[in-house]
């Protein structure tokens, strides 16, 4: 009984989702991924609930808007040491917005806060819309930063995209 009341509310939960109340939302809002504006002001949550700013000395902001992207960026830095963003002065945003509240706080944050690297996550559906608007939301978008501000935007395609991206920087 308990699984099918639980299969009923996770079907509901999305078959409430509708894209095209996200496209009406992209469409209101200002893109902050754009060359030449500061990210600064950036201020999220990590998976752990501790906030995260953008440092001066931040040179690499890595983000992934989708569920395959997620994937991606978690098997590359799980590859890595506890301390590999810190060490390339790197931060990794990822959105999870998208999915519905129930499978959220069920599935993926309690996965999150198990790996060993800071995740900061947008939460929020309008703040996902500022930041994603006019991305490539299937790639990997690697925003370069000097000095909070943006100097260029990569899409990526894959882990091992990203891999050959560190491994030049």
């Amino acid at each position: 009984m308990k699984k099918i009341l639980l299969a009923l509310i996770v079907a509901f939960a999305f078959i409430g989702c509708s894209s095209k109340s996200d496209e009406n939302a992209n469409k209101n809002v200002e893109a902050k991924l754009v060359v030449g504006k500061s990210l600064s002001d950036l201020k999220l949550n990590d998976q752990n609930e501790k906030p995260q700013t953008v440092e001066a000395d931040t040179k690499v902001i890595f983000f992934s808007f989708s569920k395959p992207t997620g994937h991606a960026c978690n098997d590359f830095l799980e590859k890595k040491p506890a301390n590999y963003l810190a060490e390339h002065k790197a931060l990794y945003v990822a959105d999870v917005s998208a999915a519905p509240s129930l499978i959220k706080k069920m599935f993926i944050l309690p996965d999150l806060k198990d790996l060993k690297f800071p995740i900061l996550l947008i939460n929020d559906d309008a703040l996902s819309a500022a930041y994603s608007k006019g991305m490539n939301k299937e790639k990997i978008v690697v925003v370069l930063l000097d000095n909070g501000t943006i100097t260029k935007i990569e899409n990526l395609k894959d882990t091992k995209a990203l891999e050959n991206f560190f491994s030049q920087e």
